[in-house]
């Protein structure tokens, strides 16, 4: 694909601008003097490729198109470019733009309207990579390898360089096309207070109660006595309540997340085999042989969405968000359980995300030292008892740009325009510094992030890594994210209200699963639709050598920690953890 970065074909072609002046000149020069610093392009690259959009852009203009709309959910990153970019992009290219923000449940629930009457609300749309199953199956999303050959060539940015972008495997179908473009990315990562790990009387304390060090959990058997630990034995810090876990779980969509984002994975539901594992990824789905087609989530089909290692996951869930958070996270959103850990009454956090960062290292937080430095880390979450080598490691948000394929083509070229505009290398180094969740490996290796990296508590180091994709989105096996993806909050709520037990939450979940994926069967897909697995007896599918897992005799075994600089050290050498 022609679509490569060429530093010394821009450079020449801002030469050859000289100095006479064109249209937008002033506009391009007054931003990349200000807003667009820093940057890994030169100025005079900068100035090329804004020259490449002003006049791409024209064309549209030609065409009638002078505003387009588009919708992403609100986050730091997000922001910026609604607030920020957007208007730059406007000012420099004349096409204005109205960003929307909105909630994400929000963000899926506008694209399934869209997908089922056939006319998407936006001409552009920003939309998680876990619906790349959903997109592929469906047909109405445009491949953008097609178009980036076809109808939009002229208006493909010759700088995009997707080589350079470090999600689009995450954006890719299973017929090797790219779907989305990657505009933000984030981890579920543990976090932790490093101070208070540090403190020689709570490790004594600690070593002399559980028998090993204080220090970063590597399974879920530490993070528990830790958890412990910091709630019953520690009990408060400078005089406040501390905790040895946080959470959230309110009936709410939110809460979906809470275990779509691979907690059941974390624990060891899936099947070895990266990114999300097969045959049966980190929801509990089956794949045939195929690798494509779903034949079901119930353990009775050959799923594990109820299994052994699920129900052990959503226990632990419930166990200790009761037992070690504070007493209002079971009724706390997403948005809302968020902050509460740099408030600094949180010792620990096993499920964590990154975008957080942003938030967690303003001057005169309680969790920020008064030279800026964070006194908290981020690194790889500990795993369940079930999870084994080869699993996949966590959980990686890669918000990516996603249009409709029978969409007003001049409103999407236009949109794409703008789509590229945000992630190109103009700009793209500084929304990372702005929002902290990186798409771009020459903004990774660049200075600004290395003198940046002593105040991320860790964020650096992880991107400059390989657990940067070890860490993955949801994955192909999921057929309609948008359908299936409502049905785990309302059946976790059940658990965490005590009116189900786990196992029985969980059975409902996987029968609704199979249910919707039986309808699924019969309104046809264009690709790969679910075919379901006759029922039959579950321990015909249980086993110890592949999922769905048997039951451990030993869901607890003995609690093993790491010192955090020699998990740095492992990411900084090029190893997963």
């Amino acid at each position: 694909m022609k679509v490569q970065f060429k530093a010394v074909a821009f450079a020449a072609a801002a030469l050859a601008l000289g100095h006479a002046a064109w249209a937008g000149e002033a506009e391009a020069k007054k931003w990349i003097d200000s807003e667009f610093q820093p940057s890994t392009l030169s100025k005079e690259q900068q100035t090329a490729e804004m020259k490449w959009f002003i006049e791409a852009a024209k064309k549209l203009e030609a065409k009638g198109v002078k505003e387009i709309s588009v919708v992403s959910e609100t986050i730091t990153t997000h922001e910026y470019e609604s607030k920020t970019l957007a208007k730059a992009f406007e000012e420099i290219t004349g096409i204005k733009v109205k960003h929307d923000l909105i909630q994400e449940g929000d963000v899926v629930e506008k694209l399934q309207t869209s997908m089922q009457s056939g006319k998407s609300i936006y001409d552009g749309w920003i939309s998680d990579s876990d619906l790349i199953g959903t997109h592929y199956r469906y047909g109405k999303i445009m491949s953008l390898t097609d178009y980036m050959v076809g109808k939009g060539k002229d208006y493909t940015n010759p700088g995009l360089d997707l080589k350079d972008f470090i999600g689009t495997s995450f954006t890719t179908a299973p017929d090797g096309k790219m779907y989305q473009l990657p505009d933000q990315q984030f981890a579920n990562l543990y976090w932790f207070r490093a101070d208070l790990f540090a403190r020689k009387d709570l490790q004594d304390k600690f070593k002399a109660k559980y028998g090993y060090e204080l220090g970063v959990p590597q399974n879920w058997s530490a993070y528990e006595d830790i958890a412990e630990f910091f709630t019953d034995d520690v009990k408060q810090i400078d005089g406040k309540p501390i905790y040895g876990h946080m959470d959230y779980g309110k009936k709410d969509p939110s809460l979906g997340w809470r275990f779509t984002d691979a907690w059941l994975s974390m624990a060891g539901t899936a099947d070895i085999g990266n990114p999300n594992g097969l045959p049966i990824d980190e929801w509990g789905i089956r794949v045939a042989d195929d690798k494509c087609t779903p034949v079901g989530a119930s353990v009775s089909r050959g799923g594990a969405t109820n299994s052994p290692a699920a129900v052990y996951a959503l226990t632990k869930y419930v166990d200790w968000m009761k037992k070690y958070a504070p007493k209002e996270a079971t009724g706390m959103t997403f948005g809302e359980a968020g902050p509460v850990p740099a408030q600094g009454q949180i010792a620990q956090q096993i499920f964590w995300y990154t975008a957080f960062t942003a938030d967690m290292i303003k001057p005169g937080l309680p969790v920020v030292n008064a030279d800026g430095t964070p006194k908290w880390r981020m690194a790889p979450g500990p795993n369940g008892p079930y999870w084994k080598q080869g699993m996949q490691n966590g959980y990686q948000d890669v918000g990516s740009w996603t249009f409709f394929r029978d969409h007003d083509a001049n409103k999407v070229a236009a949109a794409w325009l703008y789509a590229q505009f945000v992630t190109s290398k103009s700009v793209s180094l500084k929304k990372t510094i702005m929002g902290l969740t990186p798409i771009r490996e020459s903004d990774i290796r660049s200075q600004a992030m290395t003198d940046m990296a002593p105040k991320l508590g860790g964020l650096v180091e992880f991107y400059r890594s390989p657990a940067r994709v070890a860490w993955s989105p949801t994955g192909t096996n999921v057929p309609d994210y948008p359908k299936l993806a409502q049905l785990w909050w309302k059946n976790v709520a059940q658990a965490v209200t005590g009116e189900k037990t786990p196992q029985a939450a969980m059975d409902n979940l996987a029968e609704e699963m199979d249910q919707v994926m039986a309808r699924l069967q019969r309104a046809g897909m264009e690709h790969c639709p679910p075919k379901l697995n006759p029922k039959s007896d579950p321990a015909k599918w249980l086993s110890d050598k592949h999922a769905p897992w048997k039951k451990l005799a030993n869901e607890k075994p003995k609690g093993q920690t790491i010192a955090y600089d020699k998990l740095l050290q492992a990411w900084k050498d090029g190893k997963v953890r």
